[in-house]
């Protein structure tokens, strides 16, 4: 799927948001600037989130609860964990009981982590479009891809 700006982009999240399940990981893959912060202020818009949504690169983990969103997500950016077992410490796996999961730099993680997620990678392209690529695990069925 071609994205053509950030606007799009902005949609997309919006669209997800309206898919999105307690128990959902999303994981957004792509190099620096390729639009997975973007992406996930469409999914927290989407979500009713109204404030503008800060990259959570240095805090780790940014909980939204009810009554700010329509499901409670927990928004994550594993840029800087080194070591997979610092994760437990985050406690994402409550966040999944009653919400979702969407997360960048997901491959600082075990691949078996992201089994049944959505796996969404944004791929600048040389004319600045970009190109989202995924898989779907079998909770995405008849959810993703968009129509």
């Amino acid at each position: 799927m071609i994205v053509n700006n950030e606007n799009m982009m902005l949609k997309l999240g919006q669209r997800l948001a309206t898919t999105l399940k307690p128990g959902d990981k999303v994981a957004l893959s792509g190099t620096l600037g390729a639009g997975k912060t973007t992406f996930a202020r469409g999914v927290l818009h989407g979500l009713g989130f109204p404030e503008e949504v800060p990259s959570p690169t240095f805090a780790i983990v940014q909980q939204y609860e009810l009554p700010e969103v329509s499901l409670p997500l927990a928004h994550v950016d594993f840029y800087r964990i080194e070591d997979p077992d610092e994760v437990h410490e985050l406690g994402l796996d409550d966040s999944l009981i009653d919400g979702a999961l969407l997360a960048e730099w997901p491959d600082r993680l075990p691949q078996s982590y992201w089994t049944d997620a959505l796996q969404i990678d944004i791929k600048i392209e040389p004319d600045e479009t970009r190109l989202l690529t995924w898989i779907a695990g079998e909770a995405w069925k008849d959810r993703w891809p968009l129509t």
